[in-house]
């Protein structure tokens, strides 16, 4: 790509948000499993599962893959 977008600039501060927020959730994560790493795994699982399910509904949404 070539030519910057107009969408370019916000699609840029999305991806800074989105680092920082990363971060935040990685420290949660560390935390909750120092704390308590069975109730911590449990919930962890239950995200995984979630992801998944958006997952393939994205797939839906793109087709098969090529």
């Amino acid at each position: 790509m070539s030519e910057r977008s107009p969408y370019d600039e916000i699609i840029d501060q999305i991806e800074a948000v989105r680092t920082k927020n990363n971060k935040n959730w990685m420290d949660i994560l560390r935390l909750a499993f120092r704390s308590s790493p069975d109730e911590a795994a449990k919930i962890l699982a239950e995200i995984y599962r979630q992801d998944q399910a958006v997952s393939d509904l994205a797939k839906q949404l793109t087709g098969p893959a090529k």
